[in-house]
């Protein structure tokens, strides 16, 4: 596939500094005395240790320039969760959120060359390795480890793509001028499937001198983005049914072994929301930041607030969802309920306390954060086992239990102790553990992708009008951003950038 993915080297010193950041972060042993451009970029294999985790930081610098925007989530605007500002300067994002998305749409083509930019880095790597010939047991053991954190994060790469536009190309060696047509949805999922295989036979169960969060994955971080993707491969459009059992049985091979992997709720929600918390244990994979290092989130803070609170209007929450949203902890810890945000004379929208940040952190100023990005935590891995394990038919006390464990958290209850009051054993447990991922997961980019899945778009997105939300003069809130698209399934992918199309046809979707 001929693609955008720029062969010119940015700058050296702004190279450098991501790969000092991303080392500080994660702290490397990488040898910075080495020229990192050389290590990543330059063609042939590696000769030393050094050279093979220079390359793999570079793969984390490539997946930072892709992430830290809120450019890398902005198709799942469309879910009946976010909204965005009805003008200013959020188009863009009103076309994922009203389905009416364009190619030329520039959300869309960034996203796609800085996902296929990181993906190429990590194909430099896995080919420069394989002339890397070592006879130390210990660098052996580093490099078994680090080739296989380069298939997870490629893998997680595909993954995420393919969310977005379900069939993608699948460059698999680091040729910028290799030009591959779209490969068949279930294609796609099985080179996931190999990537996280590959990463899981080869990570340990704690990356090395990480203690919570898993800013760099474990076996675990694999297994469970195993789980996700057989959910996924169940749903639309595959609908192979026979992978909500490996939905299940990846989900709960995580749970039994989540002591190992340093996995475990939280006892309060609103925890994992703090600045003082941004590694924590209920993260089964973080992508991280650091402001100070000049490597700061862009997806929080001010982002989330209208003008009337000095923000930049972008990610907002859905006033019909807030509305239908269950009174408690829960929803205390997802919204910043403090505000009459139904007189804002702006836009009146709830604020998704998960974007602005609790008020202790004062982010709302800035728009540039230490927060980290909890791509998979650990309430969807137990959520995974509930709802795979009742679509396979194979309903256990412990599927409900992953359930309650979470229903009781979301009441401000200790997630270990039964409570009559608030846990389920009997009913739908498939779509009880649905409905509650919506509460669970409102505001981190997952809603649309569950509505896609099971092909409720439609259902969803046809009833967003406002039912009580009024402003002081009585008057019923509107609807902002009214859809103006498809809801139909033609409609759930987004389409190839039409640069993409105009460099290589047969991408054409």
């Amino acid at each position: 596939m001929k693609t955008t993915y720029n062969k010119k080297i940015k700058s050296k010193i702004r190279y450098l500094l991501s790969v000092v950041i991303i080392t500080s972060i994660f702290q490397s042993c990488a040898d910075l005395d080495e020229d990192p451009t050389i290590a990543q970029l330059a063609p042939g294999a590696y000769s030393k240790i050094q050279e093979l985790e220079l390359g793999v930081t570079g793969v984390h610098a490539r997946l930072n320039d892709a992430s830290w925007m809120t450019t890398f989530y902005a198709p799942f605007w469309a879910g009946d969760d976010i909204t965005t500002h009805f003008g200013s300067n959020k188009a863009e994002f009103r076309e994922f959120d009203q389905r009416q998305v364009s190619q030329a749409n520039s959300r869309v083509k960034n996203n796609w060359e800085a996902i296929y930019r990181t993906i190429r880095a990590a194909n430099t790597v896995i080919s420069n390795n394989e002339g890397l010939i070592l006879t130390d047991p210990g660098e052996i053991e580093t490099q078994t480890r680090l080739i296989a954190e380069v298939y997870f994060l490629r893998g997680v790469m595909f993954f995420h793509l393919a969310r977005i536009h379900g069939q993608i190309p699948l460059p698999l060696v680091p040729d910028p001028d290799q030009q591959l047509g779209l490969s068949d949805q279930v294609t796609v999922y099985e080179q996931i499937e190999s990537d996280l295989l590959a990463a899981e036979s080869g990570l340990p169960d704690v990356y090395p001198g990480v203690n919570a969060g898993a800013p760099r994955p474990n076996s675990g971080s694999a297994r469970a983005l195993l789980a996700r993707l057989y959910l996924d491969w169940a749903g639309f459009p595959v609908k192979d049914n026979a992978k909500y059992v490996e939905a299940a049985t990846s989900a709960k091979q995580v749970i039994d072994n989540s002591a190992a992997h340093n996995f475990a709720l939280l006892d309060d929600l609103e925890d994992l929301w703090t600045l003082a918390n941004v590694f924590n244990s209920e993260s089964v994979w973080t992508i991280p930041y650091c402001k100070s290092c000049g490597q700061p989130n862009r997806k929080f803070g001010k982002l989330g607030n209208p003008s009337d609170l000095a923000g930049w209007q972008e990610t907002f929450a859905e006033i019909r969802f807030f509305e239908d949203f269950p009174e408690g902890p829960r929803k205390e810890a997802t919204y910043r309920t403090e505000h009459d945000w139904e007189n804002f004379n702006d836009q009146p929208t709830p604020v998704f306390k998960k974007i602005v940040g609790p008020i202790e952190d004062n982010l709302a100023p800035d728009f540039q954060t230490d927060r980290n990005d909890f791509f998979i935590r650990y309430a969807e891995v137990l959520l995974i086992y509930a709802e795979a394990s009742a679509r396979s038919g194979n309903i256990t006390a412990e599927a409900w239990e992953a359930l309650n464990m979470i229903r009781r958290r979301a009441e401000g209850l200790p997630f270990n102790t039964p409570n009559a009051g608030v846990d389920v054993t009997t009913g739908d447990l498939a779509e009880l553990a649905f409905t509650e991922r919506k509460w669970e997961f409102a505001g981190e980019y997952l809603r649309w992708n569950d509505l896609v899945r099971m092909e409720r778009v439609e259902q969803a997105l046809s009833n967003r009008a406002p039912q009580t939300s009024m402003n002081s003069s009585g008057e019923l809130l509107p609807e902002f951003n009214p859809i103006k698209g498809s809801l139909g399934t033609d409609n759930y992918f987004a389409p190839i950038p039409q640069r993409e199309i105009d460099l290589n046809p047969s991408v054409n979707n």
